[in-house]
């Protein structure tokens, strides 16, 4: 059979990664940029044998959660930032929460709610727009800033994202930057603007220079301040680090002279909190690779000499920890924490885990591994980290 160039599909269920199944002559067909329910005329962009991809083109029939684009520069042939900018912030919400209970019983085994019944909660008050504090722009063959479109190295050289607030990007469209490189933009918590260019490589090597600002964004948590470097990790929402440090601290049920440890721990964020809650009398172990990150979380957690600070590998610092947790604290990148990591948790007989995902399949993958090691769910959180995307943060603790 030859691949149509285009077909009329009527949407089902949404599917991870922000897409609609849909089904045509028996084949299932991903459809980007659409609402369960709709019926809308669809471009084939991927023919993987059993299964296509698609992008709308044309929207027959919409659902009533479809709203005109809330971000001007996204869409089917624009900026890949905003890809669910169509649908209406509330509806986007509960697609996630459908999107990470679909994904748990699939393919972690867990019936956390009802699909119909789940919904990703908001992150602090500034609703869809202007919630972002850090972004990395990229730059055109003529030298000019953009997004990348979705999937592709095309730049789309225009940089009004709904996700960024008013003037962070000001006067930096109208600048000529090298090839190649890329442009890191931090608003931190004092309103001030620093802009980091890294790249393009020169003889194996990209140079980084500081152009507007400094090379490290001011970032406070509580009454703890963080100087993070601006091309490194920190959350890009702005209420994201405050939101989950709160949750953190509920969850984690430590008492003085406790054992915690921070695994994937970036600047340090929880163990900030957790080091608070064991006290002195207790210790906090927080590891990652990044020797950046790890520089800031040193210096911001100066003043708690019972925390220690390893950049490692979380598979070789939890083979060569002799002391057993009582919480581990897991914030993995979106491919999750994986089978090996889980196995060292379970191993060394971690009673609590807190573990964060930000990507839906993986986080139901690590789910399942948990309670294939006799874990059980206490609860489940979702949140709506990434409004404008198919993006979303989930929290589970896990107790055994």
């Amino acid at each position: 059979m030859t691949e149509p160039l285009e077909v009329t599909l009527t949407t089902g269920p949404a599917a991870n990664g922000g897409s609609c199944v849909a089904r045509h002559d028996g084949r299932v067909v991903f459809v980007r940029h659409a609402l369960p329910g709709e019926t809308v005329r669809a471009r084939i962009v991927g023919d993987h044998g059993k299964y296509w991809h698609a992008d709308t083109v044309e929207v027959i029939e919409p659902s009533a959660d479809r709203v005109a684009p809330i971000c001007p520069i996204a869409g089917v042939d624009g900026a890949g930032c905003c890809d669910m900018a169509f649908a209406a912030p509330e509806a986007l919400r509960r697609l996630k929460g459908f999107v990470v209970a679909n994904q748990l019983l699939r393919l972690g085994g867990y019936r956390w709610l009802d699909e119909e019944q789940a919904t990703a909660e908001p992150v602090g008050d500034c609703g869809a727009t202007g919630w972002r504090t850090r972004v990395r722009l990229h730059t055109s063959t003529d030298g000019r800033l953009g997004f990348h479109r979705y999937h592709s190295t095309e730049v789309v050289t225009e940089v009004g994202c709904a996700q960024l607030p008013a003037g962070m990007l000001d006067g930096l469209d109208e600048q000529t930057w090298p090839q190649g490189a890329q442009v890191h933009v931090a608003l931190d918590d004092d309103g001030v603007r620093h802009v980091v260019q890294s790249g393009p490589r020169i003889r194996r090597r990209a140079a980084t220079q500081v152009v507007e600002g400094n090379y490290e964004a001011l970032q406070r948590v509580g009454h703890r301040t963080w100087r993070v470097p601006v091309t490194g990790f920190w959350q890009a929402h702005r209420d994201a680090a405050q939101t989950y440090s709160r949750l953190v601290t509920g969850c984690a049920q430590l008492k003085p002279g406790m054992t915690a440890w921070d695994l994937y721990g970036g600047a340090g964020i929880f163990a900030a909190v957790l080091a608070e809650a064991v006290g002195d009398t207790g210790r906090v172990v927080s590891v990652d690779t990044s020797r950046g990150s790890s520089r800031a979380a040193r210096a911001a957690l100066a003043d708690m000499g019972w925390v220690s600070v390893v950049t490692d590998s979380v598979r070789r610092a939890l083979t060569a920890q002799r002391q057993r947790a009582d919480v581990a604290v897991l914030d993995p990148p979106r491919s999750g924490a994986g089978r090996e990591v889980i196995e060292l948790l379970a191993a060394a007989g971690v009673p609590r885990i807190i573990h964060i995902g930000c990507e839906a399949a993986a986080f139901a993958r690590d789910v399942g591994l948990y309670l294939g090691h006799g874990y059980t769910v206490e609860q489940v959180r979702v949140f709506d980290s990434f409004p404008l995307t198919h993006h979303v943060e989930s929290v589970a603790v896990l107790t055994r």
